[in-house]
């Protein structure tokens, strides 16, 4: 499409304000215009598409499927503007640097290291978020995401940062007198868990485990399960890179490992320009990862 073919930037500024806030009353809210323009600019839009973008039918006005597909452009593209004005307005590299890594990967992996970073870059805020959730990565909100697994989330940027196979690990007092040839017998142990996830329930079911965990579940937070996995409270489903040390000094013995080739942790960010601490902080972790 030409630019002349473009409709005209006052109507797709009314049409995003009423995807964003529901309704032309609010929309208009948010632009300091009346309702009455919000639905005028609507109805121009409609009209230069020539496509029916709203569901008039009902009470209340619903986006057909072609206003759903309008409604992501404009999301993508008013977003991609606004980060481009902050970014060279310098409002942006005012924030601090927002990030949201699993409670497990933080406490184990960058906490130990976040020194580092402070030293070389002393003059970045920094907001760690840890949490079990997938968070959504919005503009003015979290920059960046560090997950397990393949890749492959939609709509984002991902980089494998640290490739690591996942263990079911225990401690040997905690082992001891268990026979544990058979991958069935492992459910009954105690386990412990990261709270906010299923990660035992989901592995044993994935390995087909009869009855799945029939022993006790103790859920803790991530700074805190592979302790108790060294003190013998119980088994733990982890990722060999957190407990290689352990493992090879005898602390803690490996039950079982899954290999996936592309498994580990991920650095998750939206597409597009990043904001300068972002990338002084993508360039730190990648050579941190290096070298450990």
């Amino acid at each position: 499409m030409e630019w002349r073919d473009m409709p005209p930037l006052p109507s797709l500024r009314a049409f995003a304000a009423f995807v964003e806030t529901g309704n032309v009353v609010a929309a208009g809210q948010a632009l300091s215009v009346s309702h009455a323009a919000v639905s005028q600019q609507l109805r121009s839009l409609e009209a230069h598409l020539g496509v029916a973008l709203l569901d008039r039918s009902g009470r209340a006005m619903r986006l057909t499927p072609d206003g759903e597909v309008l409604a992501q452009g404009c999301t993508e593209g008013f977003g991609a503007i606004a980060r481009a004005v902050a970014l060279v307005t310098g409002v942006e590299a005012a924030r601090p640097l927002h990030i949201s890594p699993t409670p497990s990967f933080a406490a184990a992996w960058l906490m130990p290291r976040l020194s580092e970073f402070r030293q070389a870059f002393p003059d970045i805020n920094l907001v760690l978020d840890p949490t079990a959730e997938l968070v959504t990565l919005s503009p003015g909100g979290v920059d960046l995401s560090i997950r397990y697994g393949t890749g492959g989330w939609d709509g984002l940027d991902d980089e494998l940062l640290i490739e690591t196979s996942i263990v079911v690990v225990g401690a040997p007092d905690l082992l001891a007198g268990h026979d544990l040839s058979d991958l069935s017998r492992i459910g009954a142990l105690p386990w412990l868990e990261e709270v906010g996830t299923s990660e035992s329930t989901r592995w044993l079911a994935t390995h087909g485990v009869p009855g799945g965990l029939r022993g006790t579940l103790t859920q803790v937070p991530g700074n805190l399960m592979l302790d108790g996995a060294r003190d013998g409270q119980g088994v733990a489903v982890t990722v060999r890179t957190f407990v290689e040390a352990d493992i090879q000094a005898g602390r803690l013995c490996v039950l079982h490992e899954d290999a996936t080739p592309g498994a580990g942790y991920h650095l998750v960010t939206r597409p597009g320009v990043h904001r300068p601490p972002l990338r002084s902080f993508l360039r730190w972790i990648r050579r941190a990862a290096r070298q450990g």
